[in-house]
């Protein structure tokens, strides 16, 4: 059996294969609340074939987004809007969901990007004042984010903790923390971002210190049985900022609280990075974590042939690999890997009878 088709089970939830979908954020929803076009996303990805699908960047605050259009799990209104959805999607599949639970921090307040993506003034319409672990904006020219304080910090903690609650109430069969791509919890971990002079900046062990604290908060929220993962940025691409060392040491201290995965991305935090961008160019930063933890590790980026995510999971990079644009374009992505691995896939009973005369037994019932 080709790797990429091997089981895996992550505490309570079994995976059918080692494909991903990736987090994806839509910027379509209104006030946080899903819209008909998640059902039709999600509904679409569900149906892929591959192991689990995984909800886009969900603010655990309003002023978490990232754009004024992104989806929330704060209130009553954005969980009743989420659970349409999910009630739609489930009706027809029965692909395990995750959710990526996010604050966007100093990166909040923007426009649409098919709008531009820039940061949206706080008193202009759609922006609002951002926060971070200090006062540095992301760009010069941008408002400067407010530096959270000890009650700053409990409030986000609690709303990661909320949402967690909202997410267990919602079925969801797993967390995802987005501590990756310059949000809020990375913007603790960095020491470009992160110049505080307390119990939060400073030494590695201190910057770690509240992300970890979410982390707690989250796991003490979302039931036990269940797992709670964490997106890393491997690297800020920049001299002097987070590292492959750090996030090491950051996994194994995630590993002993009770992490079920790590997700190892990078960048998006200073825009001085240099990304060499091809073809598995993240994979060494999930080997390089891989080989100091035990817990499954997922790597992504610019993963988009059957042959290379093979060679990823046969060769011990990584235990799973992440799907996020390739998918958007390719969604039957997993269907045509499972053909030219040769591995069988379940789909739906209404797709069987569009099997390829050339690979008769591709497709199982679902």
């Amino acid at each position: 059996m080709a790797k990429l088709f091997e089981p895996l089970t992550l505490g309570d939830v079994t995976l059918a294969n080692r494909i991903v979908i990736a987090p994806m954020c839509q910027y379509s929803a209104e006030d946080g609340r899903m819209t008909d076009w998640h059902t039709q996303h999600l509904g679409q990805l569900a149906q892929s074939g591959a192991a689990i699908l995984t909800i886009e960047a969900t603010a655990v605050v309003p002023e978490g987004r990232i754009s004024y259009a992104d989806v929330g799990l704060w209130d009553d209104a954005t969980e009743d809007a989420m659970a349409k959805v999910l009630e739609s999607v489930r009706r027809w599949s029965h692909m395990p969901i995750a959710i990526q639970l996010a604050h966007a921090g100093r990166k909040a307040s923007t426009a649409k990007p098919w709008d531009g993506g820039a940061q949206i003034a706080p008193d202009a319409p759609n922006g609002w004042q951002t926060v971070s672990a200090s006062d540095l904006p992301f760009e010069a020219h941008e408002n400067s984010p407010v530096a959270l304080d000890s009650a700053g910090l409990a409030r986000v903690r609690n709303a990661f903790a909320e949402a967690a609650h909202r997410s267990a109430r919602l079925g969801i069969d797993a967390i995802q923390i987005h501590a990756a791509h310059g949000y809020l919890l990375h913007q603790f971990l960095s020491p470009l971002s992160n110049t505080r002079t307390d119990e939060y900046g400073g030494s590695l062990e201190n910057r770690m210190r509240f992300p970890l604290e979410v982390f707690d908060a989250v796991r003490a929220a979302f039931p036990a049985d269940k797992p709670v993962t964490v997106r890393l940025s491997g690297t800020d691409w920049v001299e002097g900022g987070w590292d492959i060392d750090q996030t090491i040491a950051f996994s194994k201290a995630l590993e002993a609280r009770g992490a079920a995965a790590i997700h190892v991305s990078s960048g998006g935090l200073h825009i001085d990075q240099k990304i060499p961008v091809g073809p598995n160019y993240q994979v060494p930063l999930a080997r390089a974590v891989k080989q100091a933890v035990s817990i499954p590790v997922i790597a992504v980026g610019l993963i988009t042939e059957p042959e290379q995510a093979e060679a990823i999971i046969a060769t011990g990079d990584a235990d799973m690999i992440g799907l996020a644009r390739t998918v958007l374009y390719d969604p039957r992505w997993p269907w045509h890997a499972a053909a030219a691995l040769g591995a069988k896939i379940a789909v739906a009973p209404q797709f069987l009878r569009s099997q390829p005369r050339a690979y008769k037994d591709l497709f199982v019932s679902a």
